[in-house]
């Protein structure tokens, strides 16, 4: 495997070299250990790929692995790249499979040797900002294996407008201890990349998260249907303030998206924080507003299920005799307002109670997309 990354960087630098006028330094590092041969999601090697790119610091990161790499809809992929998080990943699994009867490629069969290639060629180019460009013979067309390629294709474009794209891809890096100016680098790293942060949130469904995540989403409802049925709280909610409920609310979900966030320690690396690049501040802004967005859902979740049980299941006129303050005619109006108060509270108790598991989390980042 050393050898074999060792000539896939060779090949691919010099064919990067030649469609963008800019010379490739490839540096190899020592090699991880898997504990077994199981298929991998691609954000199972995000922790340690970060951490590898602050102690160059380098510009991105090639992870070249025998294991088998499925996407998100477990489609087995012979390599996937995130522009986001500046990884690339190929797998050779894919590329040494052979027809039905044969015995698998060796990594030093030519065929394998130059697919590689044209596959990382092909990552690389979706980093520069390219798309697929079907048919021809142009290294952005959707990758396939060709028995008999013996070269990496060429890039479409021209070297002159391929030279800006590739310079663009040197990484900003931020030294600090403090954590006002680390704030201050995510922020401006944020600002500068408004496009592939959204496009991340897009593919993830951040408020559709809980979904996927029981141990919190149980953690927020249990004491969300306990809360509806005791008048107490329905004399609290029907005399708080709107804006006083709004801002309880706010407070509530911000509350629980910083706890989830630090003491789950989902901020990347997760080690050593005193250098970071520019993408890995990114990778965590798409983190903090991922979890951010996942908690708003599940507030929208609760007040929908406090309002459905409070519309659709107690009987009419039950409402109007619990509150002991004052007896007024409970309106759908108040009824919403008492829904926001228990679902922020359930919000605090899903974060506190529940959590989140890290890597779980990761996994739905939706930092790489579902092909080459």
């Amino acid at each position: 495997m050393r050898a074999f990354a060792g000539r896939l960087a060779e090949d691919a630098a010099e064919a990067l070299e030649k469609a963008t006028g800019v010379r490739w330094t490839f540096h190899p590092v020592a090699p991880d250990q898997l504990a077994n041969d199981a298929p991998r999601r691609p954000s199972e090697f995000l922790e340690d790929a970060s951490l590898r790119m602050i102690e160059g610091p380098f510009d991105l990161v090639v992870v070249v692995t025998d294991a088998a790499v499925s996407t998100r809809s477990n489609h087995v992929v012979p390599g996937v790249a995130s522009r986001l998080a500046r990884i690339v990943i190929v797998s050779t699994r894919k590329l040494r499979a052979a027809p039905r009867g044969s015995a698998p490629r060796g990594l030093g069969d030519d065929a394998v040797r130059w697919n590689a290639a044209a596959l990382l060629a092909h990552l690389v180019g979706h980093l520069l900002g390219l798309r697929h460009r079907p048919g021809g013979e142009d290294a952005m067309r959707p990758f396939s294996f060709r028995e008999e390629l013996r070269e990496v294709p060429p890039f479409a474009l021209p070297p002159g407008r391929m030279q800006p794209r590739a310079l663009a891809l040197r990484e900003r890096e931020h030294r600090g201890r403090s954590l006002l100016s680390h704030a201050g680098f995510h922020l401006e790293s944020a600002l500068r990349h408004p496009e592939l942060i959204g496009a991340t949130l897009l593919r993830n469904r951040a408020p559709l998260l809980p979904l996927r995540l029981p141990t919190l989403a149980t953690a927020a409802v249990a004491p969300c249907l306990i809360l509806v049925f005791t008048a107490e709280i329905w004399d609290v909610g029907l005399n708080v303030p709107g804006r006083a409920a709004a801002g309880f609310a706010a407070v509530s979900a911000l509350a629980a998206t910083w706890y989830l966030v630090l003491f789950g320690n989902l901020f990347l690396p997760h080690r050593e924080r005193r250098l970071i690049t520019e993408h890995l501040a990114l990778v965590n802004v798409t983190v903090f507003l991922t979890v951010l967005l996942a908690v708003l859902g599940l507030f929208a979740m609760l007040a929908l299920l406090i309002l459905a049980i409070s519309t659709l299941i107690f009987p009419a006129g039950l409402l109007s005799t619990w509150p002991s303050i004052r007896q007024p005619e409970v309106a759908l109006g108040d009824m919403a307002r008492v829904a926001v108060f228990i679902a922020s509270i359930g919000v605090l108790t899903g974060a506190l109670g529940g959590g989140l598991d890290g890597r779980a989390l990761i996994g739905h980042l939706a930092l790489f997309p579902e092909d080459a």
